[in-house]
């Protein structure tokens, strides 16, 4: 799961971000526009890649309104979401969304010149979900595979799962999270990711 979290750390968040035009746009377009937006302005301010506040407000700018957290979060916590109260359900939520913001924007810091290309996904008259796919190349590696499950909401296409090399995220984090429940109950799993989050945080202030 290490590898896998680290991989994805590096990588995913640079291929959507950005904010969608007024008019809706299909979901792959969307993600090409958006890439180049973002890897622009990661080239183009070079406080990004020592700055840790800068890099979490951006994530938070440009991926936040792209991302269904709160289907990610019932995913990714499974069958316990069910016995979940409202409250709780709202800071898992939270809390989620706020580790995978910060693990990406430290994420961020390691950009080094990645090229993305996204794949023709154009959505079919009345299809409400889709697969974006996308290749990343790297100097000296191999070419590493993403697919981002994208639905059609009210407000746009949003992401509610990302898969690299086939793994699924919401599956891994399922694993860590039923590991959590079966220890401390849903309020021990919400202890677990405050404490996560909270190291992100002390790391990020140790950058600053």
């Amino acid at each position: 799961m290490k590898r896998f979290l680290n991989v994805l750390s590096g990588l995913a968040f640079l291929a959507l971000a950005g904010a969608a035009g007024a008019q809706e746009q299909a979901p792959d377009v969307l993600v090409r526009q958006v890439t180049d937006e973002l890897v622009v302005q990661i080239r183009k301010d070079k406080d990004l890649a020592t700055n840790s506040r800068k890099l979490v407000e951006l994530v938070d700018a440009k991926v936040l309104p792209h991302f269904n957290f709160s289907r990610m979060t019932m995913l990714a916590v499974g069958r316990p979401w069910r016995d979940a109260t409202p409250a709780q359900r709202e800071q898992l939520v939270k809390e989620f969304r706020t580790l995978l913001v910060r693990t990406y924007s430290t994420a961020l810091e390691q950009y080094s010149n990645q090229t993305i290309e996204v794949k023709p996904a154009a959505a079919k008259s009345g299809e409400s979900e889709v697969s974006v796919r996308t290749q990343i190349s790297q100097s000296g590696g191999q070419p590493i595979a993403m697919d981002y499950r994208m639905e059609r909401t009210p407000q746009g296409w949003k992401v509610f799962d990302v898969s690299i090399e086939g793994v699924s995220i919401v599956t891994t984090y399922r694993s860590s999270f039923n590991s959590e429940v079966s220890k401390g109950g849903i309020d021990g799993l919400i202890r677990t990711i405050v404490a996560q989050n909270a190291r992100l945080d002390q790391r990020s202030g140790d950058r600053r």
